[in-house]
């Protein structure tokens, strides 16, 4: 199979600048190409893994990364996708993120066969009445009014100082062209106006097409942006997000998403995970150990996967010891045959009332023995306790055991 048949397969790839052309560069090129990290952090997060497994996928067939650093698109913010203007950040921060950055990328990138970049190098050099007439003479604000990173931000007002950032992130393109022979710039499909942007420069300057190609964002099936926590973003820091709660994250995904995730972020031949697309029931929760073990593996090690691997099974395995867990006693006759969710949240005083059980149930915040609960009309069968128990949870970290009295 070749490359370009493996990410469209797997649902990478959004959208193209010339798809005959980076057909071939893929395929049949050895191509230097570019994915830009903006230094807004002090650590990589999801979103950005799914860029540093494009650039595996890509290293694999031989092609050349750059990965650039935005020391300098940093200082201005990028205002793709946010309401708000960015925090400013110092120099001196901005520097120590990019530097955290490059540490964790080790653990994913040859960087024996990569390039490492910062666009501070140039952009903090450049004379800005001289970028206005060699690169500013090139944007149609008309035009750069339509792009959809920047029409998000018009109605709560877009700084001037963000309007230059498609014109930074272009001039990066030109400048590593010229500079490093590249000719793709990769990015998410939020990116794909600024990446238009460099492709229109470099024609426009040099006379010259480069390429243009978005991946697939990493969201929901009904398109929300995975990768957010109650407690914020998922890092890959592990001291930000330890691994067993990277672990049970991506155990925790909706049925709809885990193989879609699987597709996009593992190594997981895609011939396996074609296969796997029609499970069902305990079988999507196999999909999800395993969607979760390989990516813990990737980002963390085999031996911290397997650690939270057993942990979960734990958790959640017949006869296993729930001595430490929280548990209600409920007579026989409150279970019957079966008691609704709702009656056994607020029992276990998961929720103080039958409204907000229904509520935390709505808003996908319950589960029964590790199955999320889509129905307030949802059981528990009596046959559910043979085992013993039957744990909930409520949202990602509150467990409960409920038992039936023997008494």
């Amino acid at each position: 199979m070749t490359l370009f048949e493996e990410l469209q397969r797997r649902g990478l790839i959004a959208q193209m600048t010339n798809p005959e052309k980076i057909q071939k560069k893929l395929d049949e090129e050895k191509t230097t190409f570019y994915i830009g990290f903006d230094a807004t952090a002090d650590s990589l997060h999801v979103g950005h893994f799914l860029q540093l497994v494009v650039i595996e996928h890509m290293q694999r067939h031989g092609h050349h990364p750059i990965l650039l650093l935005g020391t300098g698109t940093t200082m201005v913010g990028d205002p793709t996708g946010k309401t708000d203007m960015r925090k400013m950040l110092s120099k001196e921060e901005i520097n120590h993120n990019a530097e955290r950055f490059r540490q964790q990328m080790s653990k994913f990138v040859d960087f024996d066969n990569a390039t490492i970049l910062k666009n501070g190098d140039w952009l903090l050099q450049v004379r800005y009445l001289d970028f206005l007439r060699e690169i500013g003479v090139h944007f149609s604000v008309n035009r750069m009014l339509t792009a959809e990173c920047f029409k998000t931000r018009l109605e709560k007002g877009l700084s001037f100082i963000e309007f230059n950032y498609m014109l930074m992130q272009s001039y990066d393109f030109l400048h590593m062209f010229r500079n490093n022979g590249c000719t793709l710039e990769l990015g998410g499909d939020d990116q794909w106006s600024n990446i238009l942007g460099g492709v229109d420069l470099v024609r426009r300057v040099e006379g010259e097409e480069v390429c243009g190609m978005t991946f697939t964002l990493l969201t929901t099936k009904e398109g929300k942006k995975m990768g957010k926590t109650e407690k914020g973003a998922v890092w890959l820091d592990p001291e930000k997000t330890t691994p067993y709660e990277f672990f049970q994250y991506w155990r925790n995904v909706d049925d709809a998403d885990v193989i879609h995730c699987m597709k996009l972020l593992t190594f997981v031949p895609i011939e396996e995970i074609e296969a796997m697309e029609s499970w069902e029931g305990s079988q999507l929760n196999r999909a999800k150990e395993i969607l979760a073990f390989e990516l813990t593996k990737m980002v963390h090690s085999e031996e911290e996967a397997q650690k939270a691997l057993e942990a979960s099974r734990a958790l959640f395995g017949a006869g296993a010891s729930h001595a430490d867990m929280p548990a209600t006693q409920l007579e026989a006759q409150q279970v019957g045959e079966e008691i609704s969710v709702i009656d056994a949240l607020v029992l276990a005083k998961l929720a103080p009332s039958k409204g907000e059980a229904r509520r935390l149930i709505q808003q996908g915040g319950i589960a029964v023995d590790d199955e999320k609960v889509t129905e307030i009309s949802a059981v528990i069968p009596k046959s559910a306790f043979e085992k013993g128990h039957v744990i909930l949870r409520k949202g990602k970290k509150v467990f409960h055991k409920l038992e039936i009295s023997r008494d």
